[in-house]
């Protein structure tokens, strides 16, 4: 089993120890489940009253922390304990899924396809015509990519994905189970004798570097040109982005929030989880659409809306809070 002293941890996070524990730390645990020999994380002052409780021996907790750790226990004082966090789990992470070989003999690979140097390609995969895979590429078991397709560096792609024709992928993308990148958009149009007509989808999909997209997600492919997410865009599960929307740098949407047909994102937007943003509409910069939200018009940059239709989130409290009166009183 893998363990580390507290100073092992500390030398890879740099904070500053607070009190001391000779007990090695064999795994990263919340609070209340934590056991003796496990590290624990306070990101928030208002987890302070649960340390006492805990049974974990060290924890990694921000600066501004006010309790002591106790006996045989210890603190590592960081900035920022939510980001330290992700560096002790990096620390404990069991390795990924073994290949017995770099390319498995079930894989199905067309002769124009280049595989660069260290990529490995898991069982029952399709790489098809004139797809360019970078280097140290992984693509696990029962993977589709079709025609085209370019995988930059370092990416991962997980079982059951599918990459459509002519999609393009830059270095250090993850792609988990079951998402489909490039699917046709949701184009039909009604006619008096063919009932609905489907409209052809010929552009692609294109994401950007540290590009990671949730598992059974799709982003479908634009109708004229590009569906684009930009880099280091991160996208839940059980998300829908519509045909040529366009994210700028470093979005973010939770999990079953969607995006209509031709939306525009601007750098930094973060979008809550069950969130529904119109067609044509573009959010700015920075902007924050609450769980739940449904965005119906333009949003400015730094704005945060919430509500259905979605508006200025002070507002939306204030309303909520007058109705909240008003049924209140109409009880007595």
């Amino acid at each position: 089993m893998i363990s580390f002293s507290i100073q092992e941890i500390n030398e890879v996070l740099k904070g500053v120890i607070v009190g001391n524990t000779t007990i090695n730390i064999t795994a990263p645990e919340q609070l209340e489940l934590a056991n003796t020999s496990e590290i624990s994380f306070i990101g928030n002052k208002k987890y302070e009253k649960y340390w006492e409780a805990s049974k974990a021996c060290a924890a990694v907790v921000n600066e501004d922390i006010s309790i002591e750790p106790g006996e045989n226990r210890a603190f590592i004082k960081v900035k920022n304990a939510d980001l330290a966090m992700s560096q002790v789990l990096e620390l404990f992470a069991p390795p990924t899924p073994l290949f017995s070989a770099e390319i498995h003999p079930t894989a199905n690979i067309d002769k124009t396809a280049i595989i660069g140097k260290g990529s490995r390609i898991g069982a029952g995969s399709y790489i098809g015509p004139n797809v360019r895979l970078g280097e140290n590429v992984t693509i696990y078991p029962n993977v589709t990519i079709l025609d085209e397709c370019t995988i930059g560096n370092n990416s991962i792609i997980w079982s059951g994905a599918v990459v459509r024709e002519r999609c393009h992928m830059g270095n250090n993308c993850i792609i988990h189970p079951n998402a489909t990148i490039g699917a046709d958009g949701f184009g039909f149009r009604p006619d008096p004798e063919r009932g609905l007509v489907k409209i052809p989808q010929i552009g692609n999909v294109i994401l950007g570097n540290g590009v990671e997209i949730g598992a059974n997600t799709c982003v479908d492919r634009g109708k004229f040109s590009s569906t684009i997410l930009g880099d280091g865009c991160k996208i839940d599960n059980l998300i829908q982005i519509g045909h040529n929307s366009v994210l700028g740098k470093f979005c973010i949407m939770a999990g079953q929030s969607g995006l209509a047909g031709s939306v525009t994102l601007g750098n930094g937007v973060m979008i809550g989880g069950s969130a529904s943003i119109t067609d044509h509409v573009t959010i700015g910069d920075g902007a924050v659409i609450g769980g739940g939200s449904g965005v119906t018009k333009d949003v400015p940059a730094k704005a945060t809306l919430l509500g259905y239709p979605a508006i200025e989130a002070r507002d939306a409290l204030r309303q909520w809070a007058i109705l909240k009166r008003l049924v209140n009183e109409s009880k007595k």
